[in-house]
This record gives structure tokens, sequence and C-alpha cells, in this order.
């Protein structure tokens, strides 16, 4: 949602699905079991180091995916969490601290789902994302940040009242991908 107001802002064409991508790369730290959720790949300062060379070679047009890159530790995990924010530098653990299943929680979710959905529909992205695309492939990535807490319960357990907003967006990222495996398949044959 902010990547794609960025790219507005900024009157630069963005791929929908490496700004999703990016907009949820730090849950990487789910997958790596020897790095505590939330920690150093949340971090601004590791996020900022790393898409410096980014920057560098795409210029502005870089800003979008580091904008969607920064609002998940700042917008979601500040103000529903803790984040280690400005790792190395400090270990310490920013934010408000509510819990997953909190009132307060549940309510900012659906008001970022909500806002994401009519984002997606104003601006015609979700036919975007039902075309073939080899980016597509990326919502790999989203799938599994989405798919392993909300029907595996792994590594958290997503609260009832989140359920739709998860599966609205594992059905979209999975009917996306299926569509590029399929051109795929049906290229070769």
């Amino acid at each position: 949602m902010t990547g794609k107001v960025t790219s507005k802002l900024l009157n630069a064409n963005v791929n929908i699905p490496l700004l999703f991508a990016a907009s949820i790369i730090s849950d990487i730290d789910l997958l790596i079991p020897s790095l505590q959720h939330r920690g150093p790949t949340h971090s601004l300062i590791i996020i900022s180091m790393l898409f410096f060379p980014i920057f560098i070679v795409w210029r502005k047009k870089a800003t979008p995916y580091f904008i969607a890159l920064i609002q998940h530790p700042i917008l979601g995990d500040y103000s529903t969490g803790r984040t280690q924010l400005f790792w190395p530098l400090t270990a310490y653990w920013y934010g408000e601290g509510a819990k997953i299943t909190s009132l307060s929680n549940i309510i900012i979710e659906w008001i970022f789902f909500l806002t994401s959905m009519a984002t997606i529909l104003k601006t015609r992205d979700a036919r975007t994302l039902f075309q073939h695309h080899p980016s597509n492939l990326l919502l790999s990535i989203p799938i599994f940040t989405v798919l392993l807490p909300a029907l595996l319960s792994f590594p958290l357990s997503v609260p009832s009242e989140l359920i739709i907003p998860h599966l609205t967006f594992l059905t979209m990222f999975t009917v996306s991908v299926l569509i590029d495996v399929g051109h795929i398949f049906k290229k070769d044959t």
C-alpha cells in the first residue's frame, strides 16, 4: 500500500509482485530458526545498508520498494508488537507491545487489509496480478508468510478474526503464481 502510494507520488511504475515481496521479506526470519522474529531482519539500519546499492543503480525507481520494505517494521510490527528497529546499534525492542490477538492489532490489520484491497481494486492492480508475468513467481514469498501462520499456526497462530484477510491474500497470490506456473508448463508442451 505505501509502496504503491509512493510510486504514484514519484510517477514511477512498479512491479506489483515485487512490491508485495518487498513488503514482507523482513519476515524471512520466520523461516530461519537461529533468528528471532522481528530482530535483525526488521532493523532499519540493516535494511538501509542492504538497499543502498539498489538506490545507486535504480535511484528514485527503488524508492517505492524501499518504502514497502520499511513500512513492515515501522507500521506493522512497531504498532502491533516489538521490533529491533536499530539493531546492531542497540538490541532494544521498540514498539507498542500489543499481542497479535489484541483488539487494537485486529483493528489495525483490518484497516491495512481494507485499504490495500481498495488500492488494489482502484489502481486495477488486481487485473495485473491475474495476468501472466514471470515476476508473479515472487509472490511465493508472501504466500509462505501468510500460509504458515494462517493455516499451520507456524511460527505463530493467526486469530480467527484475521483469517479472512489472510485467506484473501493467500488466494490472490496463489492464483497469480499458478497462472505463471501454468504458462510455463503450457510453453514446454
